[in-house]
């Protein structure tokens, strides 16, 4: 029933069949390097079962990333107690965070260093932008507590760099710094700066302030500025409907959980985000001629 309905967990039957046939052997191995690290007790194949299979693990951390469902009700949903929804859920999480973002080549970009690569090698259009993710205030009295207060939104959030191409699909989200950091501090912090000069106009960055000292000069500079405003404006609107997408995965439009298990969330939700996007390409790639999808 999961599987076969996307609304559940927002992939399609082909994007989790490569899931499973992809991270179930390095779940496995995991499972097998870490008994093989204490000594054995029990001869090979004793002791309890999993109650929970890798499948139902992965479906499980699929609808908490995409539903924002509590442990406590998929632990109901699944007949198995809370600790192993926990547990399945920081197993696999882990996992879908280090596969990176797809690409329609089957490459997979997992740092900003491949993407500028990628865009460098293929000649295409990176638009990037800052996305805050609301997450809970630090107790009282501990230090720091402000510094995840977002001047812009009023709010207590984390930031996380989006880079999409020209049609918006996601091809890198992560470098998550605290609320209270602007966004050009967070790019900068990322080690890119003068993205749009260093890619030759291939990364579209906001235009700068113009200024100057003669009235009427000064006029002309502002109507100037304001088309470039306004033409960049126009140009970055596919990174505002990527994060829109990503923000579809509720656990991204607002974060319950601790707070250094956000980056980790963040890159899974691209990667699996990106996955589907793969996917619906390649399938309007095969309808026929004049059909539509």
């Amino acid at each position: 029933m999961i599987v076969t309905e996307r609304q559940i967990t927002g992939l399609s039957q082909a994007v989790i069949a490569d899931l499973v046939a992809e991270l179930g052997p390095v779940w496995q191995a995991g499972c097998d390097a870490e008994l093989l690290d204490r000594p054995r007790r029990r001869a090979v194949g004793a002791g309890a079962k999993y109650r929970l299979v890798f499948v139902d693990r992965l479906l499980a951390t699929l609808v908490h990333l995409r539903h924002g469902v509590t442990h406590d009700v998929l632990a109901c949903w699944f007949g198995v107690d809370r600790s192993t929804i926990t547990r399945a859920v920081g197993e696999v999480r882990p996992l879908l965070a280090e596969r990176g973002c797809r690409i329609e080549s089957g490459v997979r970009l997992r740092t900003l260093a491949d993407v500028i690569a990628h865009l460098g090698a293929t000649g295409q259009t990176g638009i990037i932008d800052a996305t805050g993710i609301r997450v809970r205030r630090p107790a009282a009295h501990r230090a720091g507590r402000n510094r995840f207060v977002s001047g812009k939104s009023r709010m207590n959030a984390m930031k996380a760099l989006v880079v999409t191409d020209a049609r918006g699909r996601v091809l890198f989200c992560g470098e998550v710094r605290a609320g209270s950091v602007a966004d050009i501090t967070q790019v900068r912090d990322a080690g890119y700066q003068g993205l749009a000069a260093r890619t030759y106009g291939q990364v579209v960055t906001p235009p700068g302030k113009r200024r100057g000292k003669n009235l009427e000069h000064l006029q002309w500079l502002m109507a100037h500025h304001e088309q470039a405003r306004f033409a960049h404006s126009s140009r970055r609107m596919p990174v505002e409907h990527g994060i829109a997408h990503l923000k579809n995965w509720r656990t991204l439009a607002r974060h319950h959980g601790r707070r250094d298990r956000l980056p980790d969330t963040i890159r899974a939700v691209a990667g699996l985000l990106s996955d589907q996007q793969c996917c619906q390409q390649r399938e309007l790639k095969m309808l026929p001629t004049g059909s539509t999808a």
